[in-house]
């Protein structure tokens, strides 16, 4: 029987300490292979049934968050979902949304230029929802700092004043266990903690599918999409997939076996793994007088005024970001204690 370790390893061999998922993950060997044999199919005239890789993703992702697949939707970006999701609320309406979150979240509830888009510190966010709030919009972890949104108090505060919720998991899906069906909407990216291809996206929606309209839906998001290919589409998807970008096929046949690498090995064994590395370098750095930014049972951790040493890291092989001046350090799956210890002694130097 193949324990974490041993399916870790047969994956993964980075040539350097590599502790930047929170701005790309690593991806699979068996993801490679399969990126390989997809576009050589298609030099060689015979492509394979991509499309049969989009749904199979769909239904991983489905089972890692914990609800049926006719509630997914695959796109390519957050971004798109948010505008999405803006486009279906009135004139008018109040956005809550944490101050600093990720543009990709936020920024098209701004452009809409007719909604009341009102920003609050995280910690705030769930006693800040009132009654004129339509939507509370949040990344349930922080890209800048790792920080983790109290989601149960969101999703509470929100369900007593009737506003629906839009949470951002691309920091979250796969290391952090997560409940989808808690909230009206959920978003992420793949190509960070669930190891997949740039280019794939998912979004879950409610079962009456939200008040959303599918405004940026083509080809394939008919409910027979060979026959929705000239004209408007006579039938829409039944289910999530009316939401549907026309799908970045590579990418999605190469996600098809990041996310099952996900499942086989377990996003509760991954949270333990990561939480691990991360309490050891919040350890470490004690030892070296460095306090990092506050968030606990995090598997980000960023380090104020050390965001300067992430050239002189790079050059020393450790991969780390720089974001808003901190050293941004993020521990998953791959990582080992001795890549905890090599950003440590590097720093010390």
């Amino acid at each position: 029987m193949e324990t974490f370790e041993s399916l870790v390893r047969a994956e993964f061999a980075p040539k350097n300490t590599y502790l930047n998922t929170a701005s790309t993950g690593l991806l699979p060997a068996r993801t490679v292979a399969a990126l390989h044999a997809a576009a050589l199919s298609l030099a060689e005239g015979v492509p394979q049934d991509m499309f049969a890789d989009v749904e199979a993703c769909r239904a991983a992702f489905a089972r890692i968050v914990g609800v049926p697949a006719s509630r997914v939707a695959a796109g390519a970006s957050v971004a798109v979902h948010s505008g999405l999701i803006a486009a279906a609320l009135p004139e008018g309406a109040e956005v809550l949304t944490a101050e600093a979150d990720f543009s990709s979240l936020v920024n098209p509830f701004h452009v809409r230029g007719d909604l009341k888009v009102r920003s609050v510190p995280l910690e705030r966010l769930a006693e800040s929802v009132r009654p004129d709030t339509a939507l509370v919009a949040v990344s349930a972890v922080q890209s800048v700092d790792g920080r983790i949104a109290d989601l149960p108090a969101i999703r509470e505060a929100a369900r007593a004043h009737g506003a629906r919720t839009f949470i951002d998991v691309s920091q979250a899906v796969g290391w952090l266990p997560l409940a989808a069906d808690d909230f009206d909407y959920v978003s992420s990216v793949a190509y960070k903690w669930v190891v997949c291809p740039r280019g794939v996206a998912f979004l879950v929606v409610p079962e009456d599918f939200g008040g959303l309209t599918p405004v940026f839906a083509g080809w394939a998001a008919g409910e027979h999409p060979w026959d929705s290919t000239y004209g408007p589409v006579k039938e829409l998807a039944h289910s999530a997939r009316r939401f549907d970008e026309s799908p970045a096929l590579l990418a999605y046949t190469g996600a098809r076996h990041s996310l099952a690498l996900v499942e086989e090995l377990g996003v509760a064994a991954v949270h333990a793994h990561d939480l691990s590395l991360a309490d050891r370098f919040r350890a470490g750095l004690a030892t070296l007088g460095h306090e990092p930014l506050p968030a606990p049972g995090s598997a980000i951790v960023s380090v104020p005024g050390l965001g300067r040493r992430q050239p002189d890291l790079s050059r020393a092989g450790v991969e780390v970001s720089d974001r808003a001046g901190n050293l941004r350090a993020a521990f998953h799956l791959y990582n080992t204690p001795a890549d905890v210890d090599r950003l440590l002694d590097v720093l010390s130097g």
